[in-house]
């Protein structure tokens, strides 16, 4: 199920270059954590979305669940990349029923693989021309991208209740934790290793997204290049902790460099949001994933963009026991942790 929301799941967040969980409880509204953490990935793992070494990722899971005790077997995971397809369709005014009947039809004109090879799922947005039309979210998955992400947590011994997409993933950690100004257009952007998410939402509506191919590895790369480094050491550089002879001062340049890049990428994104769309300019960018925390990326973006730049931080409204996590640990994973948190919030049937 793409769009679907059980009580109290895991959210389980399979990135290139590590594994995030998180496990929300919810009372009145309000969240507190239960489970948070974090196992890193080798890159030979996980290779442009697709899971090339399987066993590894089983055995990176079920050494997070063990490290963390976690008893909850109800699991929640999502996914993004060129076998995701996510587009938003008119269609002819019509019942839900009618609609259930004939979606199948009309998303083989949009979706770009055989029907057969996909799952699909929609939601209704609204319906706009006097009853005439509506406009409805369609998103189509390969079966088979579906069936490796849910297979992995199965082998672990859990169950898969539901499959996401990234983007609508770190729309719900934005949404829980920021006030919704009704007309206000602002991006959100989840910078992983390989892989950038972008949604731009006006309210709580999404009205733009999309999944461009530059992320953190573009940093690392460029480190090690520059410094004939080993990849471990250029990790930690790029976030800004000294290593051997290198202080922060010293690579700096490098990070600035990069940090340029992913800013061209992204505008040119937003340029063709603004350039095909009839709302308000961006007003505002929101950054998550782990080169959210890289320094000094959000200054870079600010002077690029010309508007404001936060790092996104998904546990701004959840409770915790400072006893069991640390302030600063949270502080420094928050952003890595958007899209589990995101998924930590779904529930079935909602």
């Amino acid at each position: 199920m793409l769009f679907g929301r059980s009580k109290n799941l895991v959210g389980l967040d399979i990135g290139s270059s590590a594994i995030k969980l998180v496990e929300l409880k919810e009372s009145k509204g309000s969240f507190s954590l239960v489970k948070a953490g974090i196992e890193p990935l080798s890159s030979e793992a996980i290779v442009d979305g697709a899971i090339m070494d399987a066993s590894l990722v089983v055995d990176t899971i079920s050494k997070l669940n063990s490290s963390l005790g976690v008893k909850n077997i109800n699991y929640g995971t999502s996914v993004s990349g060129h076998s995701v397809i996510v587009k938003k369709i008119s269609l002819p005014a019509m019942s839900p029923e009618e609609l259930a009947e004939s979606i199948q039809w009309e998303a083989e004109q949009y979706i770009p693989f055989d029907i057969n090879d996909v799952n699909l799922d929609y939601v209704l947005l609204d319906r706009t021309g006097e009853g005439d039309t509506m406009d409805v979210l369609l998103v189509a998955v390969k079966k088979d991208k579906i069936n490796d992400y849910t297979s992995v947590i199965s082998q672990t011994g859990k169950t898969p209740m539901l499959v996401d997409v990234d983007a609508f993933a770190l729309q719900n950690a934005f949404e829980a934790n920021y006030e919704i100004e009704p007309d206000r257009v602002v991006a959100l952007a989840n910078v992983g290793a390989s892989v950038t998410n972008v949604n731009i939402l006006q309210g709580g509506s999404t009205i733009f997204w999309r999944d461009i191919s530059i992320g953190g590895n573009q940093f690392t790369d460029a480190v090690q290049r520059e410094l004939h480094l080993p990849r471990e050491q250029a990790e930690s550089l790029k976030k800004g902790e000294p290593t051997g002879e290198y202080t922060l001062q010293s690579i700096l340049p490098i990070l600035n460099s990069v940090s340029e890049d992913v800013a061209t990428e992204l505008g040119k994104t937003l340029d063709f949001f603004a350039a095909t769309s009839n709302t308000e300019r961006v007003g505002k960018l929101y950054i998550a994933g782990g080169t959210a925390r890289v320094y000094n990326i959000d200054h870079v973006l600010r002077d690029k963009f010309g508007f404001e730049v936060e790092i996104l931080n998904p546990f701004k409204n959840v409770t915790y026991n400072e006893s069991e996590f640390n302030p600063e640990w949270i502080a420094d994973v928050g952003p890595s942790m958007a899209v589990a948190v995101g998924l930590a919030i779904r529930k079935l049937g909602d």
